[in-house]
């Protein structure tokens, strides 16, 4: 089975991807499949004409890559691919849209505001106002679209609140004010199609401040705690809301899902990724490993659920 592996592109997450890829066709390599490289910086459409894989596998993250265009890419070119769909992976790439579906299935994610970029250059002052009244301090600055933490803020000073808005709508049209939810920060990785399965919850605790990109992808940025530090109770209630929001979400293959657990052991939804990160530092490969599942017995597993899902014959 020729396998192309996407990976690098154009996002700010490129030299994690490179990584991921990387990791991911050298596994592939070792399980017997043809597995070919390609940056996604490249000629992409070009790249994979000459190649003509039987499988596109994404190890790409961020824009360009996880947010439905590059599996928008595919499904022109009908070449079948791993991993969550079109819809999904916009919608998950988009805090806002995200945020909104999770209100409407219900599931609890901290009180928020949407600050449009033309909205907040002509009134800026006004939406400050907004956003300490509604949300109060500290209070977390994120860019709609983008992922890692990239541009992410805990604002815990009026003073500082403008150069974090400034900054995230640099990297996106919309930024999202988030009431800030302190404690205990988990991750609950599924995997599956129409019987998704959520592997053990890892608790993240970041080495300092908290889990930006520099923790999340540099070595003794972070420790993850297997199994988290939780009760039973709140355990199988996460797993559980982690398994519905995969199923709504029409999530597939893979993702992750982050959550706070506060101090009255409510759990808060953060986001939902649907390319989690496949480097030796990732957490995804961690929560499999715990389960029983071997890294490159993991990326085959990946490459099944997506024969099963396009109903390949190989």
């Amino acid at each position: 089975m020729r396998i192309a592996v996407l990976m690098g592109g154009k996002s700010r997450e490129r030299e994690v991807s490179l990584k991921s890829g990387k990791a991911v066709t050298a596994a592939l390599l070792r399980k017997g499949y043809e597995a070919i490289p390609v940056d996604a910086a490249e000629d992409v459409p070009g790249r994979l004409k000459e190649i003509h894989p039987d499988l596109v596998f994404i190890a790409l993250h961020g824009r360009y890559g996880e947010d439905g265009t590059i599996q928008g890419l595919l499904e022109i070119m009908g070449l079948p691919y791993t991993g969550s769909g079109v819809a999904c992976s916009a919608i998950c790439m988009d805090k806002v849209l995200t945020k909104k579906l999770l209100i409407y299935e219900g599931i609890p994610t901290a009180p928020f505001t949407v600050i449009d970029k033309d909205d907040y250059f002509k009134t800026s002052k006004a939406v400050h106002e907004q956003v300490i009244n509604d949300l109060g301090l500290p209070v977390v600055i994120k860019p709609a679209t983008q992922g890692s933490s990239i541009g992410t803020s805990i604002i815990r000073e009026e003073a500082a609140l403008g150069a974090a808005i400034v900054e995230a709508l640099t990297m996106s049209e919309q930024a999202v004010a988030e009431r800030f939810v302190d404690g205990v920060e988990v991750t609950a990785s599924v995997m599956g199609n129409n019987e998704p399965v959520a592997l053990p919850l890892i608790e993240i605790v970041p080495a300092q401040g908290f889990y930006d990109y520099e923790a999340k992808y540099t070595p003794g940025g972070s420790a993850h705690i297997i199994p988290a530090r939780i009760s039973d109770e709140v355990t199988d209630r996460v797993k559980s809301i982690a398994r519905h929001i995969y199923r709504s979400f029409n999530c597939r293959g893979f993702s992750r899902i982050d959550f706070i657990i506060d101090s009255s052991e409510q759990p808060w939804v953060l986001e939902v990724n649907t390319i989690p990160g496949m480097t030796d530092l990732s957490l995804f490969p961690d929560a499999a490993s715990h389960y029983g599942i071997g890294y490159d017995d993991l990326v085959e597993e990946i490459v099944k659920l997506a024969v099963e899902f396009w109903d390949l014959k190989v």
